[in-house]
């Protein structure tokens, strides 16, 4: 999220009378000296553009350089019927007024007049269609920012930000739950306001919508207009916008043109082919937010990383949860130690995990004794659930609950965008077909963020659509595939991951060794209580190169980056190693793993040549004795 950054300049400054006075201009042919050098630089620079001697990345700044992510599968297909999906929901309680504060910047009714031509245009106003304009705004270009339900997207309306407040009150609520294990006991009942937990987030969300992500603030700063409308390809340079906030009966409409598009319409919550999910009333991220008060009961059905986030905090604010996982263990795309830990918390926390679970029927009673059809209760009375399930021990069960949330996965938002009339090719599954430089079958249509990668992070869409827009423009052949893409699930503890994982390896038949430091042996963490959790980092054979790294402990998140900044910078083992960190902390566990490299340094013609120049070196003293 762009913000107006504080730059202090340090540069010594002087009073002497030569400084105080204008210093007299050379002209060449009519030209100040300045103009004339400036001009000489920028050919030299475009000179060596063209020799391949740097590159746009180098020149505006490196977004990627060495290190390859672990690898996604989303294999395409020409099937284009739509899957279900989850609905975009409106922000509420409207009563909170941080809530009305939150719509009134971020979708109000707003459908100026447009130009005929814009040389961008950004369909979607998450993290991809916000960086497309500021990037294109920043190369001089007239920018139009396309947005349907809310500017910020998922990631500040419906998903990472808000997900983190609650993960935070959730932490406290733990740590006063078991603070007695440092001496400090807290007598009665501990108690979670939920409902104060809940307007936090919302002011907190209100907060940045005001300061950052408003419609007001990005046609000031970054676009020419905002049009709060539906979007959709009527020809191969051409959308037909209709406001989103008309009357469905008198739609009002504007057709434009554009030079390059880009299409950042990001993903929505899939429904799972559970017979009666898709009929009955229920909560995915969409509308998760919109709670006002804690359910006595829920239920996940699927367990991505948000679900099993949103799982424990629910637990450790007091909601009995239960999880089904079709899989025999919870993430499993992730390391499988990391995995098992986060298992063991869960189930600490009191969640209830059914693995390798058959779904058989979902069923929903209202409160007031009718059937599904008047839409999901964030607050008592609650209408009553029941998924009856088979376990894995081939036995039935019926589980019942306040409270549903739907997490298997993310499908992109392909649909009603008329992208066969602009020629461009997708699927249901896998989103719109990009290749390695981001650009679409229509080559003045290029595409970032959920809609058409695997790696569905706020993270990597911002460096996508850097990218994207740097390709259109420039011509710098910036990879989709060159991106070093980290990553975390922010469970306690938080699991974060960077590379290659040690199966992609194997599979691959690389050879690797993995050095693990456990954190429990830590001095800092000792100190702070924590008895699991490691860092873990894969090297080539043979080598300190870096291939993978996954950490399992608090704040996993931000230590994995010091491990993401050596790979991508081509750093190795012994470089980490080498950098003195401040002791006692979390993060010299990083330090510490990168250091069971170094014996292997020493090699037999390292350590004769120690043993020499030792013998050399008393040899001199002696002399000069």
């Amino acid at each position: 999220r762009p913000q107006a950054e504080e730059v202090r300049s340090h540069t010594r400054t002087t009073t002497s009378s030569r400084s105080r006075s204008a210093p007299s201009r050379l002209v060449v042919q009519g030209r100040s000296m300045e103009e004339v050098n400036g001009e000489a630089a920028a050919r030299e620079i475009l000179r060596q553009l063209e020799a391949g001697e740097t590159t746009i990345n180098a020149l505006l700044g490196p977004l990627y350089d060495k290190g390859e992510s672990a690898t996604i599968p989303l294999p395409r297909s020409e099937d284009k019927t739509p899957r279900p999906v989850g609905p975009e929901y409106p922000m509420r309680p409207l009563s909170d007024p941080a809530v009305a504060e939150s719509i009134a910047e971020l979708g109000p009714p707003h459908f100026p007049t447009l130009r005929d031509t814009y040389d961008v245009i950004a369909i979607g106003a998450g993290v991809a269609g916000l960086l497309s304009v500021i990037i294109g705004k920043s190369l001089g270009k007239r920018c139009l920012l396309i947005e349907k339900h809310y500017l910020g997207g998922d990631c500040l309306c419906v998903g990472c930000f808000p997900s983190k407040a609650l993960i935070a009150c959730a932490r406290r609520a733990h740590e006063v739950k078991t603070a007695a294990a440092f001496g400090v006991n807290v007598t009665g009942t501990v108690t979670v306001d939920f409902g104060f937990v809940m307007r936090r987030m919302r002011q907190l969300r209100r907060d940045i919508a005001v300061e950052s992500d408003g419609v007001k603030r990005y046609e000031r700063d970054f676009c020419e207009h905002v049009a709060i409308a539906e979007a959709k390809f009527v020809a191969a340079d051409a959308l037909e916008l209709t406001d989103a906030r008309s009357p469905a009966e008198t739609p009002k409409k504007q057709t434009v043109k554009f030079d390059k598009c880009f299409v950042c319409t990001g993903a929505s919550a899939a429904i799972a082919p559970v017979p009666g999910l898709k009929d009955v009333p229920h909560l995915t991220n969409a509308n998760l937010f919109n709670l006002e008060e804690l359910p006595p009961r829920a239920c996940l059905v699927g367990a991505g990383p948000i679900g099993i986030e949103m799982a424990q905090a629910l637990a450790r604010f007091g909601c009995a949860v239960t999880i089904f996982e079709i899989h025999h263990h919870l993430l499993p795309r992730e390391d499988p130690d990391a995995a098992k830990l986060v298992a063991k918390a869960l189930e600490a926390d009191g969640v209830d995990v059914q693995y390798s679970v058959k779904l058989n029927n979902v069923s929903f009673q209202e409160a007031n004794g009718g059937t599904a059809g008047g839409g999901v209760s964030y607050k008592a009375p609650w209408g009553l659930y029941s998924v009856a399930a088979t376990l894995k021990d081939g036995s039935t069960k019926s589980f019942e609950c306040e409270a549903l949330l739907n997490a298997t996965g993310r499908m992109p938002n392909v649909h009603g965008l008329g992208l066969d009339e602009a020629g461009v090719a997708y699927d249901s599954r896998s989103g719109i077909h990009i290749d390695d430089y981001f650009q679409t079958t229509n080559p003045n249509i290029y595409a970032a963020g959920d809609c058409c990668s695997a790696y569905k992070f706020t993270h990597a869409a911002d460096f996508m659509a850097r990218l994207a827009v740097r390709n259109a423009f420039l011509d710098a052949k910036s990879k989709h595939s060159d991106l070093l893409v980290p990553w975390c699930t922010y469970t306690d503890p938080e699991v974060a991951h960077v590379g290659k994982y040690e199966a992609e390896l194997d599979a691959s038949k690389i050879p690797y060794v993995t050095y693990v430091r456990q954190l429990a042996k830590v001095d800092r963490c000792m100190c702070e209580g924590v008895t699991e959790g490691f860092v873990k980092i894969s090297c080539a054979e043979g080598s300190d190169e870096m291939l993978g790294a996954t950490i399992v402990g608090p704040d996993a998140g931000d230590l994995i980056s010091e491990i993401a900044v050596a790979m991508q910078n081509g750093l190795g083992m012994r470089h980490i190693a080498g950098v003195m960190h401040s002791y006692p902390t979390t993060a010299e566990a990083v330090r510490q793993c990168a250091a069971q490299y170094n014996p292997k340094l020493r090699t037999e013609a390292v350590e004769a040549a120690l043993k020499l120049r030792m013998a050399d070196v008393a040899a001199k003293k002696s002399a000069a004795a």
